[in-house]
């Protein structure tokens, strides 16, 4: 991301959460001047922040668990990258916090978590459960979770660290290369099509490649994965009868964060955040051939880095070839399964908005964009980065479903002891059925 998902009966859960927090008051859809929809958020987590009073806690990407039980009693899981993980109930209450892994010697990175997914029913050595897989950006490795079956009930307790003390890195080829941060970004969770053991696909920082991982148990019964292949996307493009490249830091490369495996055709899409969006069909054994499916609004614009600036610079219009309807970085991606087809939901962070798709053999087909707007008592979303939604009913307060967003300024804004405003972040929770309507998906 660049800055330019003990015991309470429904009824409870509720009265508790009115008392909490407090709802934007409408989370109906409205139209703005541009025709991009307009909706609201219907509950929102506490802030984090980003400061050493906060914990370094800065929210990035959530994933949801469904409780098929219980529904009301579902819980969602974020990240906060330094600052580790959040699970909240679907009032946005906080339930669990698990602290990123501390550096390993003087100097070293620290843990820090990036992207989280969850995946049900996976076979675990004899057993089944449900995981919560994260990006330790930090370390460059994998952290896997056990999901409590009794989600919110189970409070504090709902998730369990289940990962191999020999848990490899992803892809820095030694421990002190892990300091250069080149390490795992976003990822996405796969249930192997063929019944084996669930699969991985990781991004790496500041590189364009993808890894894919299998998990597997360790001779203690704790999950452990191995690399399976990795394909590099492309860094330049053959644009009017030129070559076209990202403008990027000094010896970055344009990476990818955002994806989601549809798991009705296993076809990965993947965001590769100044390019626009990848389709990739998925194998056991690898990737296969990638095409480019939406690009965004800067895809073949000239711009330069200024070095005094200490930012890139455009120097030229915008390229016929470009997008139309994300403004980079192209981030958090989502899938909607509907009665009426496959929705693909994408964070388009450089305009604070999400737009949506209609998945078919070609490609994607646009439908719509919206933007979540301030409510009474809740606010907007700006700079969202990671993005996770269910259509499947989640009890009294979403009964057709659940989309939760990173909001990237959180507000009203708040100072520390130096008056200095403090970076603040959470995650905001909006009924489907409102936000399919502003987008133009139903």
């Amino acid at each position: 991301m660049k800055r330019q998902t003990l015991a309470s009966p429904a009824r409870l859960l509720v009265a508790v959460g009115a008392l909490a927090l407090v709802t934007s008051g409408t989370s109906g859809a409205a139209q703005s001047s541009d025709g991009l929809g307009e909706v609201r958020a219907r509950f929102e987590t506490p802030s984090y922040f980003d400061d050493d009073a906060g914990g370094n806690a800065d929210a990035d990407d959530p994933a949801i668990w469904r409780n098929a039980a219980s529904p009301n009693d579902s819980i969602v899981v974020g990240t906060l990258k330094n600052g580790g993980l959040t699970v909240f109930n679907l009032l946005g209450s906080e339930l669990q916090r698990i602290p990123a892994p501390a550096a390993p010697a003087p100097g070293a990175e620290p843990g820090r978590f990036n992207n989280v997914d969850v995946l049900q029913g996976v076979a675990v050595g004899d057993r089944t459960v449900d995981i919560a897989v994260t990006t330790d950006r930090g370390r460059d490795r994998l952290r896997i979770y056990a999901i409590d079956p009794r989600g919110a009930q189970a409070g504090a307790q709902a998730l369990t660290d289940i990962t191999s003390d020999a848990a490899p890195r992803l892809f820095s080829p030694t421990e002190e290369a892990v300091d250069e941060q080149r390490t795992g970004y976003g990822m996405a969770l796969w249930a192997d099509p063929d019944g084996g053991a669930p699969l991985v696909v990781v991004s790496q920082r500041h590189e364009t490649r993808l890894g894919l991982f299998r998990l597997g148990v360790d001779a203690t019964g704790k999950v452990t994965y191995h690399p399976v292949s990795t394909v590099d996307l492309p860094a330049k493009f053959e644009i009017g009868g030129g070559t076209w490249a990202p403008c990027e830091d000094p010896g970055e490369r344009p990476q990818v964060e955002g994806m989601v495996v549809d798991r009705t055709d296993n076809v990965l899409y993947a965001a590769q955040e100044d390019i626009g969006v990848w389709r990739i069909p998925l194998t056991t054994q690898g990737f296969g051939d990638q095409a480019l499916v939406e690009r965004t609004r800067q895809y073949g614009q000239p711009a330069v880095y200024d070095e005094q600036a200490g930012e890139c610079v455009v120097t030229g219009p915008e390229s016929p070839e470009a997008g139309e309807h994300l403004t980079a970085d192209a981030e958090g991606l989502t899938i909607a399964y509907t009665g009426d087809g496959r929705k693909l939901v994408a964070s388009s962070q450089g305009d604070s908005t999400f737009v949506g798709y209609r998945i078919t053999p070609d490609g994607l087909a646009h439908l719509g964009g919206s933007r979540i707007v301030d409510g009474r008592s809740i606010d907007g979303v700006q700079e969202s980065d990671g993005a996770t939604v269910t259509t499947e009913p989640l009890g009294d307060q979403f009964p057709q479903g659940l989309l939760v967003v990173h909001d990237g300024q959180n507000t009203p804004e708040s100072t520390g002891p130096d008056g200095e405003v403090r970076t603040d972040t959470n995650f905001k929770l909006i009924r489907w059925e409102a936000f399919a309507r502003a987008t133009g998906l139903r």
